[in-house]
Parts: structure tokens; sequence; C-alpha cells
């Protein structure tokens, strides 16, 4: 490292991301406001080139982008530690809150609750609203909205994690294609406080604990190591956010059995209550299905490859975001990532959630509450799970 940390700069950056992680909804682009807002505006930990390069460069990669960007500020503020500490601030806060809510949760009859069915339709609004957005940045030309079409039809089709991996490798092909000779804006470099060789091991390790795990899962039958693949490996094959880690993870958990099909959206409704990522939806997975010891193990998985991504490619970034090829490749793999929520969205959100009229309508009004009234997440889930409570009795 290349960078001398004092414990407090380590302190402040507790604070500062503590208090962000406390009070950041809205998603993740909402996170990359209040990030903004605090680190660039307020603080002035970096100027606004190097905040541009790093935002950049967390969308080029799989995993939780504003998780990636706070990791980064923390990284360029306070070296490795800083990076740790920045984590640990803006996610603990809603680890804690979804594993104690899926501790409250295993004595109730989750499949008859009321306000477990709003926040499933809590959660067909988010999903909508998260759809219309990504699909206006992400599939702008007809060529990408064929790209998402295609990633929508297959993946309808062929329902398995697998399939979902080969749609993003497939628009990662044809989006270099399509676009291999897109202009790339050339901008000045900018200094990361991290070491080539460090990097080069950060990215040696991702990949090898990628290999690694499904390999050891076939050979011990230890539980713990097969949660860990299935959330080390969605954490590592997502594109485009928390939203999108949705379809992943339900195919890695409801169809084998780990959980019902209602748990999971229940949880995924209850983490739009909460400020912080949406990628701690996996702490409360980890904790319905092993205890509170689950959800710890099930929170270091999946953001391990995020943490591993953003440290080995630091250093390299300035030669890879004026690579003509590479920026091809995202642009196809974004347009994909449309399609596959979209499929999320029909499969289980739609045919969960909305079983009657009354469920549609009410659908549309948190829909309309949460896009143009703009109300608070929070807002949102309240009413979802007390307007459950007045539905259920009518289906």
């Amino acid at each position: 490292m290349k960078q001398k940390t004092t414990l407090a700069t380590l302190w402040e950056i507790l604070l500062v991301s503590t208090r962000l992680g406390l009070t950041s909804f809205g998603g993740p682009v909402a996170h990359l406001g209040y990030f903004h807002e605090e680190y660039i505006r307020r603080r002035k930990w970096l100027d606004e080139k190097s905040y541009a390069d790093l935002v950049a460069l967390c969308q080029f990669l799989p995993g939780p982008a504003s998780s990636q960007v706070g990791i980064g500020i923390g990284v360029m503020k306070g070296g490795l530690l800083g990076g740790i500490t920045s984590f640990i601030g803006f996610t603990l806060p809603s680890v804690i809150a979804l594993i104690l809510f899926a501790i409250l949760l295993q004595g109730l009859h989750i499949s008859t609750s009321g306000f477990i069915h709003g926040l499933k339709i809590v959660a067909v609004a988010v999903v909508a609203h998260a759809i219309i957005g990504m699909a206006q940045k992400l599939t702008p030309d007809l060529k990408r909205k064929a790209i998402a079409l295609i990633a929508l039809v297959g993946t309808l089709l062929w329902q398995s994690a697998l399939t979902q991996v080969g749609v993003i490798l497939i628009a990662a092909f044809v989006g270099y294609l399509f676009y291999k000779n897109e202009q790339v804006s050339n901008e000045k470099t900018v200094q990361f406080p991290i070491s080539k060789r460090f990097a080069i091991i950060c990215l040696a390790l991702f990949f090898g604990i990628l290999i690694a795990l499904p390999i050891m899962n076939d050979l011990t039958s230890l539980s713990w190591i097969a949660m860990f693949d299935s959330f080390y490996r969605s954490g590592s094959l997502v594109f485009g956010g928390g939203h999108v880690v949705l379809p992943l993870l339900e195919k890695e958990f409801v169809p084998t059995g780990w959980m019902s099909e209602e748990a999971f959206l229940a949880g995924y409704g209850a983490a739009q209550a909460v400020p912080g990522p949406l990628f701690t939806f996996a702490a409360y997975l980890g904790a319905v299905m092993n205890g509170w010891q689950g959800g710890v193990i099930a929170t270091i998985a999946i953001f391990l490859p995020a943490f591993l991504l953003i440290l080995g490619t630091l250093p390299f970034w300035n030669m890879l975001r004026s690579n003509q090829s590479i920026n091809g490749a995202l642009l196809g793999v974004n347009a994909a990532v449309v399609g596959i929520l979209i499929a999320a969205f029909y499969q289980p959100i739609w045919q969960s959630s909305i079983l009657s009229a009354p469920d549609f309508a009410f659908a549309a009004i948190l829909f309309s509450m949460l896009v143009y009234w703009k109300l608070p997440p929070w807002i949102i889930v309240v009413t979802g799970a007390l307007g459950g409570c007045l539905i259920l009795p009518y289906l």
C-alpha cells in the first residue's frame, strides 16, 4: 500500500459512512447522490473528476455499484483499511436490521401473513420502477433493445442460474461486435493508492475462490460451504446492482428447497425499508436458513467479490476505460441486464404477488407513491405492509 492511514482518519471514515448507512434510502442511484453530497461537496475527499472515474469503474464491474464506490472512496481516503472501514459503516446497519427481521419471522406463518403479502406487492412496485429507469438509461437504441429482448426471452424460457450467466456472456460478445468502434472520450488519468502487485493478488483471489468453491461443495457435504458458494457466485456475476441479484438468488435458494418463495419475497420487500445497499438482502436469506451465523456468512460471501474486484481493478482503470472493445462489451451486458430484470419481474415477483384485482390496484398506488409523488421508500414499505393486512382477508 502507498498510503499511511491514521486512527483518526479511520474513525472519521467510520463515522461518516455509518451515518450514510443509517440514512441512505432509495437504492444505488440515490446512494451515489448521497456520496457525492457528503464526500465530494461537503468534505472534498475527492475532486469531481476522480469521483466520476470511480463511479464509472464501479458501473463497469459486476456487483453492488454503490457499495463499490463507497469502498473505493474509503480506499482513496485511507488505503485498504479505509476501504474496509467505509464498507462496514455503510453496510452494517441494514445487515443487522434484516437479520433481526428474519429471526422475528421464524415463529410466524409467513404464507398467511397479511403484512408479508403487502411486502411482496411492494417488491412489484420497486422492481417496476427499477426496470423503467434502467431501460431508459441502458437501452437507448434499437440494437440494445434487441439484446434486452433476447435476454428476456432466453431467461424466461430456460430458467436456471447458468442460463443467466450464458446470457450475460453472449450479450458481452454481441455488444463487442456492435460497439467495438464506439468512441471513448479521452480524459486525464487519476491516481489510486493501490499497488498493481496487490491488485493482481486480489484478482487472482477473486477467480481462484470462484473456481474452488464449487469443487469444494462437490467434495464435501458442509451446508455452509454450499451457502457460501451460492452467495459468492451471485455476487460475482451480477451486473446492474441489487435489483438484478434477485433472480440469481431466487434460482439458488427457492427451487432447491432452502427456503419458501413467500419467505424470499417477504425479505425482498423488507429490504426496501432499510437504508444502505440492497445486497444486504443476503443477510436476511442467510439468517432464514441458518440463524444469525448464516446471515453473517451470507453477507461476507456476497460482498467479498465486490471487494476483490474494486481493489483488483483500481490501478488498471485508466487503461480499461480507454479500451473500445471492453467498453462495447459492457454496453451489451448492461442491455441484457434489463431483459433479465424484466424476466424476474414476471417470475417470481408478479406471479407470486399479484393474485387479484385489489392486489393490482394496490401495486399501482404504491408505484405512483414511489415514482410520481416521490415519497421515501420506507413510507412505501410501511404502507405496503399495512395495506396487505387489509387486502388479504378479501382474497
